[in-house]
């Protein structure tokens, strides 16, 4: 059986999508998480010598080549763990959801590093704003477009969701993505409950 390990942060949306998956396939056993502080700044050496791009997640395999960015390694967790997160039926719209979550994601870490990377005088507001609204109109159209998705079995889109939601609270709280959203609301109550959730708690 081959050892893994994945380079992650507490504070990482994306790292907490894979810590996340990891103890819903129940392969927190087979894989060692290696925690480290990087940013595009100042790549953590450990992390380069592993990833060249210098981005967590990333996962070691002993047994082939490193497998990089967030979705790749969800579905790589999965199919070895047998869990079926991506189910054939509805692979187009998982990964579309999970997609459209990573996306948002995106954007809610770009406006974070722009205040964390840049002197105060170079934070260009407008763009930050721009960023927002991409989170925002994302997550309307999850609520009114994407209520049957969410109302599925456990999915990589739906933990992607929780991680995403979770992070907005933790770094845009001031932002409150609740209001006007109230089935969005009550389903991330339900899913943040979650043991595995509740274990991945950023920091």
């Amino acid at each position: 059986m081959s050892s893994l390990t994945a380079f992650v942060s507490p504070a990482s949306p994306f790292a907490r999508k894979v810590r996340v998956t990891i103890l819903e396939a129940g392969l927190a056993d087979r894989v060692t998480l290696r925690n480290v502080a990087t940013t595009a700044l100042n790549s953590d050496p450990e992390l380069v010598a592993a990833n060249p791009l210098g981005r967590i997640p990333a996962l070691l395999r002993g047994d082939g080549p490193l497998v990089c960015d967030s979705p790749v390694i969800c579905r790589y967790l999965d199919s070895l763990a047998g869990t079926n997160l991506y189910p054939a039926e509805r692979i187009w719209e998982v990964l579309s959801l999970e997609a459209l979550v990573d996306g948002l994601l995106d954007s809610a870490v770009l406006m974070v590093y722009e205040h964390k990377l840049r002197p105060g005088e170079m934070v260009f507001a407008p763009w930050v704003e721009a960023q927002w609204q991409k989170v925002d109109r994302t997550l309307s159209e999850i609520e009114t477009g994407w209520a049957e998705a969410m109302a599925q079995p456990l999915d990589g889109a739906q933990i992607a969701l929780g991680c995403a939601l979770g992070y907005l609270d933790f770094r845009h709280g001031d932002r409150d993505w609740r209001a006007g959203r109230p089935a969005l609301a009550a389903w991330y109550e339900t899913f943040a409950a979650r043991p595995s959730m509740q274990a991945t708690v950023p920091a």
